[in-house]
């Protein structure tokens, strides 16, 4: 599908749920694939740390997306009062498991542990979120090796634009925010893809006008309705990562989620834009499902499957 330039027709809505649901039937045949022709099945093991509720949400959600496709599906529940030395032990045992093609350790966990250090125990080839060091910086290198998985979400930001045929090579692209979990990430992905890079920060100055300048705006920055619509080049394209409660009245819960650009007006002058939600969100869940797949496939010798296809 490709992005509307049409103003007087408004912009392409952005759809992630439609794209994550088509993706979704796409990987289902790669699995029924690499049972088929390998006698393997993609394995996924979800790390849960205690009962938070938005934690146990998501590993819900992300169970019900292995299971439509047909993954093996492993679950590690501990008590949030599991020891450092325990869960590093969970995790070694997932490592040496054959079953096993990607671990995921949900967080944040309790604050007697240390993140960084569980996430390093987790073996390269079983990375399933990307955040490796090697993942990483295989990701920010030209002409060397692919990472073996790419962050979920930066990941699902390119592959919305690619499925939306909208052209990255020559364009100016702006990304606010400068995370390692998307803003970082998602800068990378695009130099790869010979788009030309701005990242926009706390310490930038003239924002609206720098933003003024992209074809592309890819927002990250986890401020409520921060990009305005005067801000943005007629026919930019918009991708809204954040997502932000704001107060209202009118709705049951007293609040509703928007994300990090004022969607009203920008929407009256973009090209293309995310919605909040129903944007990137869904396809974060998807790219998870995505590299499970690709790292199954690695461990087989195959190539991954691409961004957009």
């Amino acid at each position: 599908m490709a992005a509307n330039v049409d103003a007087a027709n408004g912009p392409t809505i952005i759809d992630g749920n439609a794209t994550s649901a088509t993706m979704r039937a796409e990987l289902a045949g790669h699995v029924q694939a690499l049972q088929e022709e390998h006698g393997v099945v993609p394995g996924l093991a979800v790390v849960l740390v205690g009962a938070r509720t938005d934690s146990a949400t998501y590993v819900r959600m992300k169970k019900k997306a292995a299971a439509e496709i047909g993954l093996h599906s492993i679950d590690v529940d501990l008590e949030d009062t599991v020891s450092q030395e325990d869960l590093l032990m969970e995790v070694e045992k997932l490592n040496n498991d054959p079953a096993v093609h990607a671990i995921l350790v949900q967080l944040p966990l309790p604050s007697h542990i240390d993140e960084a250090v569980i996430l390093k125990a987790i073996a390269v080839e079983k990375d399933a979120d990307g955040f490796s060091a090697l993942n990483i910086g295989n990701l920010c290198l030209r002409g060397g090796d692919p990472p073996l998985a790419v962050p979920c979400t930066p990941a699902g930001c390119i592959e919305l634009l690619k499925r939306y045929n909208i052209p990255i090579s020559g364009k100016d692209c702006v990304v606010l925010g400068r995370s390692n979990i998307v803003g970082m990430p998602v800068a990378h992905l695009l130099q790869a893809e010979n788009g030309t890079v701005t990242v926009i920060h706390s310490r930038t100055q003239d924002i609206p006008e720098k933003v003024g300048r992209a074809d592309i705006v890819i927002a990250a920055i986890g401020r409520t309705e921060m990009v305005r619509g005067e801000w943005l080049k007629p026919g930019a394209v918009v991708i809204d990562v954040g997502i932000n409660s704001k107060e209202d009245a009118t709705r049951k819960r007293g609040y509703r989620l928007v994300g990090d650009c004022n969607f009203d007006e920008c929407a009256a002058v973009a090209s293309a834009i995310t919605p909040v939600p129903g944007g990137v969100g869904p396809m974060t869940i998807a790219m998870l499902m995505k590299n499970t797949v690709n790292l199954a496939r690695h461990s087989l010798g195959l190539e991954p499957l691409p961004l957009g296809a």
